[in-house]
């Protein structure tokens, strides 16, 4: 069983996702034992934003600002949607609350979760689609 990053790498669609990992210096932290639940954006949510908004957070300059962004995407500990239904929030590695609404399937800070539960060596990705961004 492959870890979160490499997951991710091969299954295509988080080619901007693994960028914005690299770019923020995040790679290691993914590799590494966790668990970590991702609510991972897929390409076509990253292309829902301006191009110069990724362009400018890609830049080294800004790179404390993207590690916000992402690791509002991350919880700390294995949340398989099962538990999913059980929260009304959940407290990112980044410190902020996400919000979490099941009363139209499963929608997390505003953002539609689309798949679930892809289980990794060190957690567990759920798929959205679209990127949210720290209050």
């Amino acid at each position: 069983m492959t870890d979160i990053v490499d997951t991710a790498v091969a299954a295509g669609s988080f080619k901007t996702l693994v960028a914005a990992v690299t770019a923020a210096d995040l790679v290691a932290t993914l590799k590494s034992a966790g668990p970590f639940t991702v609510f991972a954006p897929t390409d076509e949510a990253f292309a829902k934003l301006p191009p110069a908004v990724i362009t400018d957070l890609l830049r080294p300059e800004n790179k404390a600002k993207l590690q916000g962004i992402l690791t509002y995407h991350v919880v700390a500990g294995r949340v398989m949607a099962a538990d999913v239904f059980k929260l009304k929030t959940a407290k990112t590695v980044q410190g902020q609350e996400l919000s979490i609404d099941t009363s139209k399937g499963v929608n997390v800070a505003g953002a539609n979760v689309v798949k679930t539960d892809i289980v990794c060596s060190n957690g567990i990705i759920h798929v959205i689609d679209t990127v949210v961004l720290p209050k």
